[in-house]
């Protein structure tokens, strides 16, 4: 029977996993420890560990053995001692067990051929043989490895000295030495640690512990891999009957279509085409209002933003929204003059009004990119494509597919037949069939993948759409996703991650008012005021904007997030639901849609027929952001004329109220002989036996001092309150 895996490892004083591995490398695998080994490969792996030996032999065959003897005598003379072949006990000292092992090994090797062991040779005291080198290796991997002192948050002087096989005593005095008192329990700083450290000999290793609960807002690091160009994500707006759908069906029709299988039709929110052997990667998200609602999630997914404008009708209520979302998205905006086929057609005049937002052509000394195009006669689609590509290629759009992947929900539903089915964009990685996965406060395993041509894929890498099946739950759309490698981590950080959404869903706070400013503010928020305007007439919105800006206010900041004209609407409630603004209407009312939305998003609107009013509302707001200015205002006086000392309660003072009043809610001063003892509040106000609120001038009171028994007769009593007075 041939030997074990660890009965050899134990032989040639290696671990058995150093031998499963060269039994790999020999494409002789085995399952574990227990894998027993035919003699080739021990054969093999004899020579592999023992390299020195076989090559003794092979000198031994090319030197006569006459002129070898004499040195082989001389080299282990010294270490012969009396006996030491003849029985273990003459093998004394040291090598007892290694030469003990060595003579089983040499007569397991020469059973059955008549060959004599040679453990009368202690071989391996030799220091130049090779179970003395690999012993001296692995003592100074072990001695390199123990000497890293490994921590994540804090250590104490005990934590450090067990780490260093040290006492703790030792640490101390060191401390003493370097001028630091401290005890046995005391935390160090991470200074102290690798001073100390490096005093012992020691490395110091700190492991950053990131709560990966909140994947959304830990920074991916790009520094471990090779970024490679990615396609870019563009997404189309503009306003209501401009062209919007017909050019995504144009490009569809012409890039996408003809290279489907059957005309499949797509049947996902987005998808990719092909343009010069590069890929552009489309969502589809017609509505400014959702690509703000995914903004909105913190799913910053969109690289390019494309506004159509239509060459006959020009700048319109929803192209100005459109502007303003795609500048707080701060993307690379191109501008798609659309309808020239129209005999109305006048893009001058849709590039003169769009100068007024800050979107001025690249012919006329500006930086934004023009595209002339009719959607309904494919005419433009590929310089546009092409200008797509230009600004991809000059932003250098670029990601990773060696991590796992990441992303962000753009639709998801619940099917009847599959269950929950999210449509996700794998911004960085690669996304592949079986892969554990947490979206938003929902997790599960990837159990199919379909295209944007409704074909199955096995994985797909950067900037690709996907949709898949397998979640427990339906997602939100903008919720981002990421991908574990194990399934239990993924499950436990879902579920945290889902009852976390629960307890926020319970105390939803509303969104900004202008009544709760202040309460807002002592919670620490910032003094910004967001403002969206709406108004009858462009000149009253930009009268109002105007006006507004004038507002002068130390410590408030106004900042209008858009102005418009029209009636207020739902486009309008998710932009401010997502900036956390407030709806100003002018002469204007939202519609039925808008009113319920707003009340859903609890998002704030005022509306005013007159403009001073709307102004001094904004400005009495702004002045409510302040910090309050308080004044001190005494109250009453009372002087303590008895004190009773009760168990259990404390001091109490018998008092009498010698000037104004003293109530259940003032602050209280002890006063004795003119100086501040003791500040602090009421614990109880008693006439007689009963709790009052206030005790008036002329009456006596019991009171008993919150946190203060070291009350005497003829101490002074002083009550006050502190007043809030109005900035100017």
């Amino acid at each position: 029977m041939g030997k074990r895996v660890y009965e050899f490892a134990k032989e040639q004083n290696v671990t058995s996993k150093q031998v499963i591995t060269q039994l790999e490398k020999l494409n002789k695998p085995v399952k574990n420890h227990m894998a027993v080994l035919d003699e080739e490969s021990v054969k093999q792996l004899d020579r592999i560990f023992n390299p020195e030996k076989y090559r003794a032999e092979e000198k031994k065959a090319e030197v006569k053995p006459a002129a070898e003897q004499p040195k082989q005598e001389k080299k282990e003379a010294p270490q012969a001692r009396p006996q030491a072949s003849s029985t273990p006990q003459g093998n004394r000292g040291g090598n007892r067990f290694s030469n003990n092992r060595n003579d089983n090994r040499n007569k397991k090797r020469g059973k059955g051929k008549g060959k004599p062991a040679k453990a009368a040779i202690p071989q391996e005291a030799d220091p130049n043989s090779k179970t003395s080198q690999r012993k001296a290796a692995r003592l100074a991997q072990e001695s390199e490895m123990g000497n890293v002192i490994k921590y994540d948050d804090v250590l104490s002087v005990s934590d450090l000295a067990a780490k260093m096989d040290k006492k703790p005593n030792e640490i101390i005095m060191k401390l003493m030495g370097l001028g630091v008192m401290a005890t046995i329990n005391q935390t160090l700083d991470d200074e102290t640690i690798e001073l100390l450290a490096t005093e012992f000999g020691y490395e110091v290793e700190k492991e950053v512990i990131v709560d990966e609960t909140d994947f959304e807002e830990v920074e991916i690091d790009f520094s471990a891999y090779d970024l490679e160009e990615r396609p870019a994500v563009v997404t189309i707006m503009g306003h209501v009957d401009h062209g919007k759908t017909t050019l995504l069906d144009s490009i569809r029709n012409t890039k996408v279509v003809a290279g489907e299988a059957g005309g499949i039709t797509q049947h996902i929110g987005a998808y990719q085409v092909q343009v010069n052997d590069k890929k552009i990667t489309f969502l589809d998200t017609p509505g400014h209002a959702a690509f703000t609602t995914m903004r909105a999630r913190g799913a910053e997914v969109t690289d390019i933003a494309i506004i159509v404008v239509a060459a006959d009708d020009g700048v319109m209520p929803q192209t100005e929204e459109a502007i303003s979302h795609a500048k707080a998205a701060n993307v690379p905006i191109i501008v798609a003059v659309n309808k020239m086929d129209k005999e109305g057609a006048n893009p001058d005049r849709v590039k003169q009004e769009l100068t007024e937002f800050g979107l001025v052509p690249e012919e006329w000394g500006g930086e934004t990119i023009f595209v002339p195009i009719s959607a309904l006669k494919d005419e433009g689609i590929d310089e546009l494509l092409e200008m797509i590509l230009l600004v991809s290629e000059v932003e250098e759009y670029k990601s990773t597919p060696d991590m796992p992947a990441r992303g962000s929900v753009i639709e998801a539903k619940l099917d009847k037949g599959r269950g929950p089915v999210a449509t996700l964009l794998v911004q960085h990685g690669t996304l592949r069939i079986g892969d554990s996965i947490v979206v938003g406060s929902t997790f599960g395993r990837v159990r199919a993948m379909v295209n944007d041509i409704g074909r199955r894929v096995k994985e797909v890498g950067p900037s690709t759409p996907i949709e898949i099946t397998g979640l427990n739950d339906v997602p939100q759309a903008g919720d981002q996703f990421i991908v574990f490698e194990d399934e239990k981590k993924a499950r436990a950080i879902g579920e945290k991650r889902y009852q976390r959404y629960l307890e926020s869903q319970r105390r939803e706070s509303a969104k900004v008012s202008l009544d709760d400013l202040f309460s807002r503010i002592q919670e620490g928020e910032v003094k910004d005021l967001n403002v969206i305007i709406k108004a009858d007439v462009q000149g009253s919105a930009e009268a109002l904007a105007g006006s507004l800006r004038k507002i002068d206010v130390a410590g408030v900041k106004i900042n209008i997030v858009h102005q418009g004209v029209g009636a207020i609407t739902e486009g309008d409630v998710i932009l401010a639901s997502a900036a956390n603004a407030i709806i100003i209407g002018f002469n204007v009312r939202p519609d039925g849609n808008a009113r319920s939305m707003a009340e859903q998003e609890h998002v704030e609107m005022r509306l005013h027929r007159i403009i001073y009013n709307a102004i001094d509302e904004i400005e009495s707001a702004m002045k409510g952001m302040l910090d309050p200015e308080f004044v001190e205002e005494i109250t009453g006086q009372v002087e303590v004329r008895d004190v009773f000392k009760v168990s259990k309660v404390g001091t109490i003072a018998g008092c009498y109220v010698t000037e104004g009043k003293i109530s259940r809610d003032a602050g209280v001063r002890i006063i004795r002989n003119g100086i501040v003892v003791y500040e602090g509040k009421l614990d109880t106000l008693r006439r007689f036996k009963d709790d009052v609120k206030e005790v008036a001038t002329g009456y006596e009171c019991g009171i008993k001092v919150e946190k203060f028994d070291d009350i005497k007769v003829e101490d002074v009593i002083e009550a006050f309150i502190m007043k809030e007075v109005e900035r100017k």
